[in-house]
């Protein structure tokens, strides 16, 4: 026994927090943030489940002589919304897996 805890005890404490987890899990899945490319020429909108659920791309950011700029835009949004998607799945669930080693 680890200082007077047993086994069942322990037991039901992984399961109380194993609920809230999974609530907090479902409640973040419900939550959209959206990722922003510079001056807002592109954005990316992601559920809290990292599914993109969105892509706007202003008319003024295409311009067929510059592909490459509206790609670097497109990537931009996106890995904004990811940021954005992991910074609140880690504040949510981070304290779940503290000293875990994950």
């Amino acid at each position: 026994m680890m200082r007077g805890m047993n086994m069942q005890q322990m037991m039901k404490q992984a399961k109380v927090m194993q609920k809230k987890m999974m609530a907090e899990h479902e409640e973040l899945a419900k939550q959209e943030f959206v990722g922003k490319a510079p001056d807002d020429m592109v954005t990316a909108t992601f559920s809290g489940d990292n599914q993109l659920v969105d892509l706007k791309i202003k008319p003024e950011a295409v311009d067929p002589d510059d592909i490459d700029m509206l790609q670097d835009l497109v990537i931009a949004a996106v890995k904004d919304g990811m940021k954005q998607v992991n910074d609140a799945t880690q504040q949510k669930l981070g304290k779940y897996t503290q000293g875990m080693g994950l």
